[in-house]
């Protein structure tokens, strides 16, 4: 997809309703946006139910009652995206690229974050940080992210997803929710990701190709790696290499999810050909909907 088409397909993101951008960013982050504060506001008389640590004993020991103590809600909260500029970001069989799906759905989340009246941030990476943006309000900053995401051109070589990770955890004061956006193909990122998660809300986003999953009946197929250039003549007609390929791919992935589950980090996997709204948007509003007797699988 060309830079047109997909700033094209970006400009249509603020005209989504505002009840869209409630829905995206609730759920079991909705503690985030309406937390408990840190500015009491008032106090009342103890009733069945409350919060036995809310309990303020220096007016409850003057007045021979128990009292709680009512804080002023905080509803402000930096979020802030995260997302792979490497050179296996751009690749793709179909029309989006992984890069063009993880931009897409960087900007759908940076516009809702703006339409609930939050700050974003961003940090773009590949071998290294290449680009961050102090979080801040309003519509311009996005562009200015948008626009400078646009016109990054990719180079050789691998990623860095753990120093990346290291660096944001650096320059994050306080309490976030932090979206990490790339295909995970780095090595030694996972303790970076679990301490990340021990300070901020943390979502991972995977962006990938249907030709990872399966490459049945597609003939002799030549691969390039574009971050070390060598390139490969794979045989997709033969049942045994495209059982291989799909086994290994899918092991990576369980090995993905089991190192977010182990971090604490919510997850999603997006393919180059899903809408990446309605697959954002039942990602988050399911968070928020309990299944009686059951846990909640995402």
């Amino acid at each position: 997809m060309d830079r047109t088409e997909l700033l094209h397909k970006i400009n249509t993101f603020p005209l989504i309703p505002a009840f869209l951008a409630e829905q995206l960013l609730s759920g079991n982050f909705r503690s985030i946006f309406r937390g408990q504060g840190i500015e009491a506001d008032e106090v009342r008389h103890y009733e069945r139910g409350d919060d036995v640590r809310t309990i303020d004993w220096n007016v409850s020991a003057r007045f021979g009652t128990p009292y709680v103590k009512l804080y002023r809600e905080e509803r402000e909260v930096t979020v802030f995206l995260v997302l792979d500029c490497s050179a296996s970001m751009y690749c793709g069989s179909s029309q989006m690229s992984r890069y063009d799906q993880g931009l897409l759905s960087a900007s759908l989340i940076a516009f809702s974050a703006e339409q609930a009246g939050q700050s974003v941030g961003a940090l773009f990476f590949d071998r290294a940080i290449t680009q961050v943006f102090p979080p801040r309000k309003g519509r311009g900053p996005i562009m200015e992210m948008i626009s400078r995401a646009l016109s990054i051109k990719t180079k050789g070589g691998g990623s860095d997803l753990g120093a990346a990770l290291t660096g944001l955890g650096r320059l994050l004061k306080q309490r976030a929710l932090v979206v990490v956006i790339s295909d995970f193909l780095s090595m030694h990122w996972e303790q970076e990701l679990g301490s990340l998660c021990r300070k901020h809300d943390v979502i991972a986003l995977l962006i990938e190709d249907p030709l990872d999953r399966d490459m049945a009946g597609m003939g002799l197929i030549s691969l390039e790696d574009p971050e070390t250039g060598l390139t490969y003549e794979v045989p997709g007609s033969f049942p045994g290499f495209c059982s291989a390929w799909s086994a290994w791919h899918e092991q990576r992935y369980s090995a993905w999810r089991k190192i977010c589950r182990s971090c604490g980090a919510a997850f999603l996997h997006i393919s180059t050909e899903d809408d990446v709204s309605a697959k954002l948007i039942r990602f988050f509003g399911n968070r928020g909907i309990p299944r009686r007797g059951k846990p909640r699988k995402f």
